[in-house]
């Protein structure tokens, strides 16, 4: 059976020989270096200790130092598989998830009509070059020049010129090539008004684009003129040259990537030109469109994490956000992106010509992680100031989500955004400015530091320590019941979110909850995340023990229903806490009737809740509205009356 061209060069771009020989083998990690595709393992054709057997995952080839066996992914399964060569391309192919195609009886013929068309694009490329040299591209020189251009960087590239008007198809005649294939090439066209073919290419600067094993397959040429209809101008889709399965500067790349240089992926030639240039050698471009799922995957198969380095202005932009739609659902563990985002304004030559090669070299060192990046295009300037912006958030980021196909990068994607999520809405707000000169006080000072006159001691203690206790144990009883019940986080997770932390190891555990709900085992994530010892300190309250949802963990009806009411408590108790301090800042004011209407408010409001609390009447006293208030508060709150003016047992201002 036939295959058509280029069908097995595909196959091996969208395989990985690391992996297929993996199968067989058990990698030496002491003398692999997988980051570089650099693999060692003992030879499995020959019985040995040692690891001689050595696999280049860049390139696609292995070789045994010791019984001398050589090849690549189809050798290699053929070999192991005992299986004839089609068969291994049909094992290879299923997982590559490409289909074989039908048997072709011209595949030779078509084998040998590329090396003729690779023939004839090679003598373009010299002749371009040649026509650098001429008067007729002087200023096509003297541009190159502006750009950093030198003698050896030109040859360095095979930069060459096509003029004005054309020439390469009467060359190429000339020296017997049979026009037709000129233009099976992508070098001319025919007219469409039925004259002679006319060259493609006219009053450009030409850059050749070779494949990864350095063969000509198509040119790119920049316009000299400012007003013609394309800046830049590919090769046409052609035997040789799809533009969305190849890469610009590809071979080099993949070698210099091999070596350990990372692996950046720019907008157009000059960029990559550029980057290369001053030492960033392992750098390609797509050709005219954005990125694709058959460059990515090429991409990854030279380094497991490319940095897409695109320009700082609006395009750029939209193009790296195009990127990751497409990447999401080709997510491997260790497969991923990095994006390093220019000076708005400004490209890759630009950075390094105006700033020097430490300035790129820092933007790369800054890229960041393709969540971050979705996090930011979904959330950039917009405002979520209402459940229902915020639901909608949340409904893009879960259909984004379900796009990842690997379940393990799902997941840790889920807890990234998680916490993103939290950072953006749980973040405490700046305390306001009061109104009043000796009410004002710093951003960051609490509420006791504020510029009023001190409460007395005990007073204070009332209000402060014995609360503090209950919605301390509140507190713990509330992360205890999560951690051994973590089916109800999804169903708590907003009033969690509300709920402030006293106790600041309290706090960790509850972000940490918030950010690992979805892991499989939620307290070997948050130990992996705070430690245990916020954990091991929780845990050691005897109280915790006795509570329903402790002793019955995992029963979602009793955890649940303990959350409701200790939630619903703990967030009543915050709530008049928060009257009564507000109920202090007006002192610095004009106290008037309805200061006393908010602070009896306040003790009203947790009536319910304490009554719940503690059956012990005589730790309570009633208010005149009739809410019940432990002794304790209603003494303080007696005292903040008795401030402004109010007598004990009465609520009129005193005469």
């Amino acid at each position: 059976m036939s295959l058509p061209p280029g069908f097995l060069d595909e196959l091996r771009n969208r395989l990985s020989i690391g992996q297929v020989v993996g199968r067989k083998v058990m990698w030496d990690t002491r003398k692999s270096n997988q980051g570089k595709g650099d693999l060692w393992a003992p030879c499995p054709f020959h019985q040995e200790k040692s690891a001689s057997f050595h696999v280049d995952d860049r390139k696609g080839f292995y070789y045994c130092f010791g019984c001398h066996a050589k090849g690549d992914a189809i050798t290699f399964v053929r070999e192991t598989e005992n299986v004839d060569f089609m068969e291994a391309v049909k094992i290879l192919a299923a997982e590559a998830g490409m289909p074989v195609p039908a048997s072709d009886p011209r595949a030779q013929e078509k084998a040998d009509k590329r090396t003729q068309l690779t023939d004839v694009m090679e003598q373009a490329v010299q002749w371009h070059r040649l026509q650098l040299q001429t008067g007729a591209a002087a200023d096509a020189r003297d541009y190159l020049a502006r750009r950093g251009f030198d003698a050896a960087g030109l040859d360095r590239w095979d930069i060459g010129f096509a003029p004005a008007n054309g020439g390469v198809m009467a060359h190429l005649k000339g020296k017997g090539v049979d026009p037709k294939l000129v233009i099976e090439a992508g070098l001319a066209a025919e007219s469409d008004r039925g004259g002679s073919p006319y060259d493609r290419f006219r009053g450009r600067i030409i850059f050749p684009i070779r494949d990864g094993r350095g063969r000509p397959i198509g040119l790119g040429g920049r316009a000299m003129d400012p007003n013609a209809r394309a800046k830049y101008l590919n090769s046409p889709e052609t035997p040789l040259f799809d533009k969305g399965c190849s890469l610009y500067n590809h071979g080099p790349a993949r070698e210099a990537a091999g070596k350990g240089t990372p692996l950046i992926v720019a907008e157009g030639y000059m960029d990559v030109i550029a980057l290369s240039e001053a030492g960033f050698g392992a750098t390609v471009a797509p050709l005219g469109t954005a990125v694709t799922e058959d460059q990515l995957r090429l991409l990854w198969r030279i380094a497991p994490e490319p940095i897409i380095a695109l320009d700082g202005d609006t395009a750029g932009i939209r193009a790296a956000m195009r990127v990751i739609d497409i990447a999401l659902p080709l997510l491997e563990a260790g497969q991923s992106l990095r994006f390093a985002l220019m000076p708005e304004g400004m490209d890759p030559d630009d950075v390094i010509k105006s700033k020097g090669k430490g300035a790129m070299q820092d933007l790369l060192d800054a890229a960041i992680p393709m969540v971050q990046l979705l996090w930011q295009r979904e959330t950039e300037g917009k405002v979520f100031d209402s459940p229902e912006r915020k639901a909608a958030l949340d409904k893009t980021l879960r259909e984004k989500l379900k796009l990842i196909a690997d379940p393990s990068i799902r997941s840790h994607y889920g807890e990234a955004i998680k916490q993103m999520r939290w950072d953006l809405f749980s973040a405490r707000k700046p305390v306001a400015q009061k109104r009043g000169p000796r009410a004002a006080w710093s951003r960051n000072q609490e509420p006791w530091q504020r510029d009023i006159a001190p409460m007395p001691a005990s007073k204070q203690s009332a209000l402060g320590s014995g609360i503090a206790d209950e919605d301390h144990l509140r507190e713990a009883v509330i992360l205890a019941t999560l951690l051994h019940t973590p089916a109800v986080i999804a169903q708590f997770e907003p009033d969690v979110e509300r709920m402030d932390c006293a106790d600041p190891d309290h706090g960790a555990i509850r972000a940490a909850i918030l950010r690992h709900a979805m892991a499989d085992d939620l307290r070997a994530a948050i130990v992996d995340d705070i430690g245990d010892a916020p954990l091991e300190k929780l845990m050691r309250n005897p109280h915790l023990h006795l509570t329903p949802a402790v002793r019955r963990a995992g029963q979602v009806d009793v955890a649940s229903q303990l959350l409701t009411e200790e939630l619903a408590k703990l967030m009543s108790r915050r709530g008049h806490q928060r009257e009564l301090s507000d109920g202090m800042d007006d002192i610095a004011g004009l106290a008037d009737e309805g200061v006393t209407w908010r602070l009896s408010r306040a003790a009203a409001s947790v009536d319910t809740t304490i009554r719940r609390d503690d059956d012990d009447a005589t730790e309570y006293d009633r208010a005149e509205n009739g809410a019940l208030m432990k002794k304790d508060e209603r003494d303080a709150l007696d005292d903040l009356l008795g401030r402004i003016g109010f007598a004990k047992d009465d609520n009129r201002p005193k005469s």
